[in-house]
């Protein structure tokens, strides 16, 4: 085999997300593998390379115990982790070795069970006393957690929305309850989504506050899931059937990034800076612009983070998210859709399934089988996933032909 830029997603899929009380990890992500595979009608044999994810209860590594379950044929795997980026870079780890010639054919999975996991926290480090002392690796740094901001994801996303508002201006509590609005009325059209029921402003608004301004339906939901995705060379994909090529959709561009040096963040999170240098990384790569897209599924993991990812990605003049809301343009029926999906807020976020489960909902429009929540003559999409630490991926997919 030989170096090539030319990748195709072959085959996708992903499980109902939810509560699955009598399937365990390995169950999901063989569910979601198998329904790769048949998806994109090639078999385990056809697989040269693997990259699977899994943050909790993985034990020494999912992507072994996949093959136990699904067939083991002695290529090498990849057990990758990257907080909620993992399923993205499973992705990007399989396209490197496609790239690089090490195989023709691909499979990435992410899984995780979480349903029932309550609020999850960054790198927090328990202290008790009023009073700091210097110990271990964070001598250095205090721990963040009610010193100087939080390390638990509602509180850290909540401060960033808060943060775009006051320097921006024109967001209220009202505003990030309407986006939430917006995912949960697009997930009533998603029969994979933890939650399709619609929710009124009022329900939202008045919901339990996990840290203002964002309730608990504007919060990302902690479930079950996998999602798994076949990836195929240019060449390799020439021999296969017509509907093999027809339904296979173009990675045009594959991104991930970590935080530059910046002196804000080695302390609080940053999640603007290395979504935007993706995000400029994946277009340039990709050749299209934010206006060349037809939809966009991010990582609402909370409310108030869909607000600033719709400047970070570009999808608006710099400060302009306000005002992109208010157009419209991110509605199902808008110039640019975003999360049709349902999002993570109600279409759920298991941690390590998460960024396979968004290329997928690209993916599906693309290929014109989204059923009744179709975008219309979708041609290129966006998919993009960040994880604290940090980690962000971005993916630009472009339908064949």
């Amino acid at each position: 085999m030989r170096a090539t830029d030319d990748i195709w997603i072959l085959g996708i899929s992903m499980t109902k997300f939810g509560k699955h009380p009598y399937l365990d990890t390995v169950d999901l992500a063989a569910e979601a593998t198998l329904g790769a595979l048949r998806d994109g009608g090639v078999s385990m044999a056809d697989v040269g390379v693997i990259a699977a994810g899994c943050l909790m209860g993985a034990g020494l590594g999912i992507g072994q115990a996949l093959q136990k379950q699904v067939g083991q044929t002695g290529v090498p795997v990849y057990n990758v982790a990257n907080a909620c980026a993992t399923g993205a870079t499973a992705i990007r780890t399989v396209v490197m070795a496609l790239k690089a010639g090490e195989a023709d054919i691909g499979l990435a999975v992410g899984v995780e069970k979480l349903a029932g996991a309550g609020l999850l926290a960054g790198a927090s480090r328990k202290n008790d006393s009023s009073t700091w002392t210097p110990h271990g690796r964070y001598g250095a740094v205090a721990p963040v957690d009610g010193r100087i901001g939080t390390e638990t994801m509602p509180g850290v996303f909540a401060q960033i929305g808060m943060e775009y508002g006051h320097r921006y201006g024109g967001t209220s509590f009202e505003l990030f309850a309407r986006i939430s609005q917006k995912n949960h009325a697009h997930s009533t059209l998603n029969p994979l989504a933890a939650y399709t029921k619609e929710m009124s402003l009022e329900q939202i608004m008045n919901d339990v506050m996990i840290a203002y301004p964002n309730t608990r339906p504007m919060c990302s939901a902690n479930c079950d899931g996998a999602a798994a995705a076949v990836l195929v060379t240019g060449e390799r994909l020439a021999s296969l059937s017509d509907d093999q090529r027809r339904r296979a959709v173009r990675i045009s561009a594959s991104v991930l990034t970590t935080d530059p040096w910046e002196p804000g963040c080695q302390v609080l999170p940053d999640v603007n800076t290395l979504t935007r240098n993706a995000a400029r990384q994946a277009y340039e790569t990709a050749g299209v612009g934010p206006e060349d897209l037809d939809l966009v599924e991010l990582h609402d993991c909370f409310a108030t983070a869909e607000l600033v990812h719709y400047d970070n990605l570009m999808l608006c003049p710099e400060g302009g998210a306000v005002d992109f809301f208010e157009s419209g343009a991110p509605f199902r029926d808008g110039s640019m859709p975003v999360n049709v999906s349902g999002g993570l807020e109600s279409k759920g976020h298991p941690i390590a399934a998460t960024g396979i489960a968004n290329v997928w909902e690209v993916a599906t429009h693309l290929r014109g089988e989204a059923g009744d929540r179709q975008i219309d003559g979708a041609r290129v999409g966006l998919a993009h996933v960040i994880g604290l630490g940090s980690a962000c991926g971005v993916h630009i997919l472009e339908r064949a032909g």
